[in-house]
């Protein structure tokens, strides 16, 4: 087992893995942005390096400087979280090259899921459904319209290398496809410097399921449940949950077995999540993210399984502590992301935080980097933490998450996160019966009901 892991990596995320490096007795490097000195994930690891400015491309998407941390503290080992260069095939590959563990998927997975076009075609010749469309990146407008005629409008333009619902355009028809094409294009080469784009059917009213899957090296594939991620605003996940309200157990041991043998036929390693849309009940694999997510915590929760711990373990070449095929949950569980952001405008709302009381009680848990007194920056991503309850059923899940959440205070001066919307959504009776659609926040913010 290693001795001490580098974390790659800032905010709540490098917070939680550092607390699970602690637990198996393992040292933690925590690197951090000069705006991140006095972060918890600092003050918590082992040892710290400074490794740049404020800007992300000069510390945490700095490659020689985090490989440099590396070098100079003798960690054995390297682990990304989520975002900046978790899904970054080259680090991935330098990294072992350099005689260091990444922990994570092999380099070559990374590489061909983060190609929304390759992931699509590989998940395809392993059985796994996918949303009819060109099959590959457009030549040009001409094949997408004749591509739209033979799958029938709506349809939506998507980028090859895209996320976070960059690149993404609806049409409803040929003239809006024209005009969809061109700036998708356009907005895929300004945020990924690759203008490919290919077409699918615009589904209407689908869920976002996606499954959490765990491999190893001695040929052990664990699926440990699926989760729901359908309230979205701008393809961007605000509350989870899992298992799902809406997926029957004959939809999911069927969908299981199939992502089961994908990850067989790859070879795949470490952790991983297969997403779908999910209508009138049939799955479409829309991508896959190779490493661990946001929301991996409801997993957790309701299997009792650390996946960080277990991605460690993975790394260090040991057999995963749960090789089943599937593992049932006990209970229900439910995230909602806290982000700093004014939560009528969306815009990011970061600021010094004076008051501070996270929730606690039975089957409440918080993972967040925030303190009293602690100045959330400007320079990166919004999120600051996450809730998360657990219950028997998802009915007394529910009720604990309104109670969690009138509990939870975070002030400050300039500072407002978005817990008075969570507060307003999960009080709605579309959430209390798990009726809604990746629509329904969009929806709920326009109408005022879900």
């Amino acid at each position: 087992m290693f001795k001490k892991i580098l974390i790659a990596n800032r905010g709540e995320i490098a917070v939680r893995i550092h607390r699970t490096c602690r637990e198996m007795g393992i040292a933690t490097v925590a690197v951090h942005s000069e705006a991140d000195a006095t972060s918890l994930h600092v003050k918590l690891a082992t040892e710290s390096v400074c490794i740049g400015a404020n800007a992300a491309k000069d510390s945490y998407l700095n490659i020689p400087r985090i490989l440099s941390a590396a070098e100079v503290t003798d960690a054995e080992a390297i682990h990304p979280g989520y975002g900046f260069l978790a899904e970054n095939a080259k680090f991935a590959e330098i990294t072992g090259k350099l005689g260091f563990t990444f922990i994570g998927p092999k380099p070559e997975h990374i590489r061909i899921m983060g190609d929304k076009i390759e992931a699509i075609r590989t998940v395809k010749q392993y059985g796994i459904p996918t949303i009819p469309g060109s099959g590959g990146a457009l030549s040009d407008v001409e094949e997408a319209l004749e591509v739209a005629e033979r799958i029938g409008y709506p349809v939506i333009v998507k980028a090859a290398a895209g996320g976070g619902g960059k690149g993404m355009k609806v049409a409803h028809s040929a003239t809006a496809l024209r005009n969809a094409l061109h700036i998708a294009m356009s907005e895929a080469q300004a945020n990924f410097g690759d203008n490919r784009v290919y077409l699918e059917k615009f589904l209407e009213t689908p869920r976002h399921i996606e499954v959490q899957v765990l491999c190893d090296s001695h040929g052990n594939v664990s699926i440990l449940g699926e989760r729901d991620c359908s309230l979205q605003r701008r393809h961007q996940k605000i509350i989870e949950e899992t298992p799902s309200p809406a997926v029957t157990d004959a939809q999911r041991e069927k969908l299981f077995a199939a992502v089961a043998n994908a990850c067989s036929q790859m070879g795949y390693l470490g952790a991983g999540t297969f997403e779908f849309l999910y209508e009138k009940g049939e799955f479409y694999f829309i991508e896959m993210n190779t490493r661990l997510q946001v929301e991996h915590p409801v997993t957790e929760m309701v299997t009792g399984i650390d996946i960080v711990a277990e991605q460690i373990r993975v790394a260090a070449g040991l057999p995963l502590r749960y090789p089943l095929l599937s593992v049932t949950p006990r209970g229900h569980s439910i995230e909602c992301r806290i982000n700093a952001e004014d939560p009528d405008k969306f815009i990011p709302s970061p600021g010094k935080v004076t008051e501070y009381f996270a929730p606690g009680g039975p089957g409440v848990r918080v993972d967040s980097m925030i303190y009293p007194g602690y100045t959330v920056p400007p320079y990166y991503d919004a999120t600051v933490g996450k809730l998360i309850v657990h219950g028997a059923t998802r009915e007394e899940a529910v009720a604990r998450l309104k109670r969690a959440l009138e509990e939870f205070v975070v002030n400050g001066e300039g500072i407002k996160t978005n817990i008075a919307l969570h507060r307003k959504l999960v009080a709605t009776n579309a959430f209390l019966k798990g009726d809604y659609n990746i629509h329904s926040l969009e929806h709920y913010l326009t109408t005022g009901r879900l």
